[in-house]
């Protein structure tokens, strides 16, 4: 997926643009545009751009056990509706996102990989583009990481060697000073939504066939709405490589799922780890096809499910048909997907805890959502990766 390797060319000052609505970077800004003037922005280094106004998103609180960052995602738009700032409804729908910019604060210590989860979550809302506050720490990770990345990609042959070695050394000289951007303590926004972290207490899923349509499981209930489902996907540019590990340790040792099951990691390298790792034999034990790395299901490109179904997906988006002809698709985490698998259907609140509050533990966590931090790696083992 481009976006798992354009992030990684990024500086916290780097302002982008790309054809892809998802071209939204976990550091700095970028305004994705129609090809047109993308092409006009590569031919000159500029963009007409008039600055939109923002909507600021405060988090505060503790993450709850069980509750995921995708849970975090979803709950932009589920306080927005409750702020009376979207509807639903097509006829006369509010967004106080179109348009404008999103920017995410209360999140600071977030790896650059787990901004990105927001960062491209903000195409959903239909916003312009969007920021994510970060403290230097997981910045400077991020940017050592890439710098020995680009290396090794140089080393191999890789063009353009001179523009790659340009881009490292900007990520040496940030790192050697690293300053970020601040907003304005003046600064006035369209909007200001606060989220509580900790009165969060289950998962937040996209209903059937809207972005918007955001209710916790319990909420999904109380409507009455179908909750069993035919197929799950895991995979998108919304997925890293840890949620993978994640979703791999609920399903261990469970045997086959009730649901066909697709996973489609987004990188070759996140795929060749993973099975280093020997996520993909559970995979196997669950009775999981595999997808080639890519986009897979997400796009409809590489593959449908079938006429009709209903699917749990953690994929970007659940417009209608993008999946399959007449497909009804549920968004959220890559934990509440393999519950789903396992069960046939969207669980309870209290099923999903307790199944995911035993299968990871928090002395695992470490270890699952760890990133690619290729600067941490033997010579030998990135060589591997970049071939």
């Amino acid at each position: 997926v481009i976006h798992s390797w354009l992030n990684r060319m990024c500086l916290p000052d780097t302002v982008g643009t790309g054809a892809d609505s998802h071209t939204r970077f976990p550091i700095g800004i970028s305004f994705p545009a129609g090809s047109g003037l993308v092409a006009f922005a590569a031919v000159t280094g500029m963009m007409p751009l008039t600055m939109p106004e923002s909507v600021l998103v405060r988090f505060s609180g503790e993450l709850q056990p069980g509750i995921t960052l995708r849970d975090m995602v979803n709950a932009i738009p589920h306080q927005a509706i409750k702020d009376g700032l979207l509807t639903v409804e097509k006829a006369g729908k509010k967004n106080i996102f179109a348009g404008r910019i999103l920017e995410i604060e209360g999140l600071e210590q977030l790896k650059c990989e787990q901004a990105f989860e927001l960062s491209d979550a903000s195409a959903e809302r239909s916003a312009a583009a969007c920021t994510v506050k970060l403290d230097k720490e997981p910045i400077i990770e991020y940017l050592e990481s890439n710098i020995a990345l680009i290396e090794e990609l140089i080393a191999q042959g890789y063009e353009d060697k001179a523009t790659l070695e340009r881009r490292a050394q900007k990520m040496r000289d940030w790192v050697a000073n690293p300053v970020l951007l601040e907003a304005d303590s003046d600064a006035e926004y369209a909007a200001v939504i606060e989220i509580n972290m900790s009165e969060i207490k289950e998962p937040i899923v996209a209903c059937p066939n809207d972005p918007d349509d955001v209710k916790t499981l319990s909420e999904v209930a109380e409507a009455g709405l179908r909750v069993e489902m035919d197929e799950v996907f895991i995979g998108s540019c919304m997925t890293n490589i840890g949620l993978f590990r994640a979703n791999a340790e609920v399903l261990r040792g469970e045997g086959p799922v009730e649901t066909k099951l697709w996973v489609c990691p987004p990188t070759k390298m996140d795929e060749k780890t993973l099975q280093e790792e020997g996520y993909y034999s559970v995979w196997g034990m669950a009775g999981a096809r595999i997808e080639p790395p890519g986009c897979s299901l997400c796009m409809g490109n590489q593959a449908a499910v079938k006429q009709n179904a209903w699917v749990f997906s953690t994929s970007t988006r659940n417009f209608d048909n993008r999946l399959g002809k007449g497909s009804q698709v549920y968004l959220g985490s890559a934990e509440l997907a393999a519950v789903v698998a396992l069960k046939g259907r969207l669980p309870s609140a209290s099923e999903y805890l307790e199944i995911v509050q035993n299968k990871i533990k928090p002395e695992m966590t470490d270890d699952i959502y760890k990133y690619l931090n290729f600067n941490k790696v033997s010579k030998e083992e990135l060589v591997a990766m970049v071939e």
